[in-house]
């Protein structure tokens, strides 16, 4: 029981999505960095940012973290962290041509999408990269295979496409879109290329699916949904959208919670609640706080899955801090 839940009922109530906030990957590309300055001390440099987060990133730089856009501006011979998003590997080339030490914090389901993209690639297929055009992930995935990959950005890019063999043809994806848009998007894509193929597995992670799932359960209730995260994070971003098409009155996304406007709460007897997968925790319990200075102290916390997924971290880094322990 929440303690929220032992306070007198005021008739407005937050429903508090699970599981919301950090997936496995991002905790361990967070985790990356704070290790990596442990071990080699600051500064250590990030291509991109580490993860879609303005909290994140500005706790890490406080800490020694330097975020730059290109390998070109770590001197060379420094530490660099390549973010959870995937690098093509052109960037990988680049880091051994400046003599970096490069540790690469990718999510391993991009990870894995990465590798369908170069398998796919070497049997000579088309591949349809379902994504939002310029997000670093697609830039990383199409990087893999760039004379086989054509990218689809959502059902209107379908008519844009042209493949040499419509036998030879299939679809893989960003791995933080809207399910429900890529499903359409697929089915488009199957109207004009009937003998189109899947990836061997999801590619849309656990985490975005298992994140949407729980706001549709949520919204019809709503009558607003406030989700915690920041404008560049896709999948952040597409929990509004799930929120919205699922029946919540309205729906706003926020870094922080002072940038709640109160008049989104005016006429709110019920406000869902729920964070995209590179927020941390007690962003979330601060808008808690907020919202129940406002009069939302009824907290239901409704659950719809339990994830217990865990990476491990990048092996270079584990090698070093095991060589490091030893003395």
């Amino acid at each position: 029981m929440t303690e929220a839940a032992t306070t007198p009922r005021t008739g407005k109530r937050v429903l508090l999505a699970k599981p919301r906030g950090y997936c496995a990957g991002v905790d361990r590309a967070v985790q990356t960095v704070e290790e990596a300055l442990k071990l080699y001390g600051a500064p250590i440099y990030v291509r991109k940012q580490i993860v879609h987060n303005k909290h994140v990133v500005q706790t890490l730089e406080a800490q020694g973290a330097i975020f730059v856009e290109e390998n070109e501006e770590v001197p060379e011979g420094a530490t660099v962290i390549f973010s959870a998003h995937g690098v093509a590997p052109e960037v990988y080339e680049q880091a051994r041509e400046r003599s970096l030490r490069a540790i690469d914090a990718t999510c391993p389901l991009v990870t894995k999408v990465h590798q369908e993209a170069r398998r796919f690639a070497a049997e000579d297929y088309d591949i349809l990269l379902i994504g939002h055009e310029g997000h670093e992930e697609v830039v990383g995935t199409a990087g893999e295979a760039p004379a086989h990959i054509q990218l689809v950005d959502g059902p209107d890019g379908v008519d844009k496409i042209s493949v040499r063999d419509p036998n030879k043809v299939v679809w893989l994806s960003q791995t933080t879109l809207s399910v429900d848009e890529t499903l359409e998007t697929v089915a488009r894509l199957k109207q004009r290329l009937p003998l189109l193929q899947s990836p061997p597995s999801d590619d849309i992670c656990y985490a975005t699916s298992n994140r949407q799932h729980v706001v549709k359960e949520i919204a019809p209730d709503c009558d607003v949904v406030i989700v915690v995260g920041s404008r560049n994070s896709s999948n952040s971003v597409r929990l509004v959208e799930v929120a919205l098409d699922a029946g919540a009155r309205a729906g706003h996304l926020v870094d922080f919670a002072h940038e709640i406007d109160d008049a989104w709460l005016a006429d709110a007897r019920t406000v869902g609640v729920t964070s995209g997968a590179s927020v941390p925790d007690e962003l979330v319990q601060q808008v808690l706080a907020r919202l129940a200075e406002r009069g939302f102290t009824d907290v239901d916390e409704i659950t719809t899955a339990n994830e217990r997924l865990t990476f491990s971290l990048p092996q270079e880094l584990k090698r070093d801090m095991k060589a490091a322990a030893r003395g």
